[in-house]
């Protein structure tokens, strides 16, 4: 199966702008920084000149991850949109045993967030989830154990 990463729009432009930079301004700061280190001589014992090729290391494979991103990309944008079901890019409001209730962004592995409400579809509680409509009860099955929840509402709004 090819490998494909599942991303919204606007997270596709963010990756394109972080790419644009690390090919233009990065790339030029990190050359400058070896040059810098070049100066300095004896390149065997030159520690500044071993960190400005670690920088260049990094910059290189950042922007490799990047462009494999973005090669493999699939916009999500439009998923489950006229359905009313939980989708890709859907904001789920979920509510548990205890009446307790939290809102949710369904997202791609690559925008997942837990700690900003970001999870994504592959999780346990993502998959759970996905293609359920207001009013229906689900169990996520999870690494500590099962438990259950009722989706309240589903809505496109991010």
């Amino acid at each position: 199966m090819a490998k494909e990463y599942k991303i919204t729009s606007l997270r596709l432009a963010d990756l394109e702008k972080e790419l644009n930079y690390l090919k233009t301004t990065r790339e030029r700061e990190v050359a400058a920084m070896i040059a810098e280190a070049r100066s300095y001589g004896d390149l065997s014992e030159n520690s500044e000149y071993d960190a400005a090729k670690n920088e260049q290391a990094k910059l290189y494979g950042r922007i490799a991850e990047i462009e494999d991103i973005l090669f493999h990309a699939v916009i999500i944008e439009d998923e489950n949109e006229a359905s009313g079901r939980v989708g890709l890019g859907c904001t789920v409001t979920v509510e548990d045993e205890k009446g307790n209730r939290t809102d949710y962004r369904i997202t791609g592995s690559q925008e997942a967030n837990p700690m900003e409400g970001k999870l994504s579809d592959d999780s346990p509680f993502g998959r759970s989830v996905v293609g359920k409509a207001a009013g229906e009860i689900f169990t996520v099955n999870a690494p500590n154990g099962s438990y259950t929840m009722k989706v309240i509402s589903v809505s496109r709004e991010g």
